[in-house]
């Protein structure tokens, strides 16, 4: 599954939404995931290079960050529960961690 230029931004926008919406920091988020800091970086402004993978668990952990905070996350127009499926065909997708709000 290929996103063209107005994709890409779309969902690095979507993403950057997302994350501004849990008030998380990037050294925690990278944290939950098991990522560093440029592997965060790439997956939070995909640009059709890097790990698909990646961009798929940022979205899911984001979306259910901002539930656990206590909001609505923004939708997400590219990376769609149909676009999953078809993600699904080609890239092995992982369960998102979750943030421990509690532990704040």
């Amino acid at each position: 599954m290929s996103l063209n230029d107005a994709e890409l931004q779309r969902t690095r926008d979507e993403l950057a939404a997302n994350l501004a919406l849990t008030g998380l920091t990037l050294d925690q988020v990278a944290g939950d995931l098991g990522y560093a800091a440029q592997r965060l970086r790439d997956a939070l402004a995909p640009r059709g290079s890097g790990d698909p993978a990646d961009v798929w668990l940022l979205r899911d952990y984001l979306e259910q960050a901002v539930r656990d905070a206590g909001g609505e996350p923004e939708p997400f127009t590219v990376l769609t529960e149909p676009n999953r499926r078809l993600a699904r065909q080609w890239f092995s997708l992982q369960e998102a961690p979750r943030h421990d709000f509690a532990a704040r």
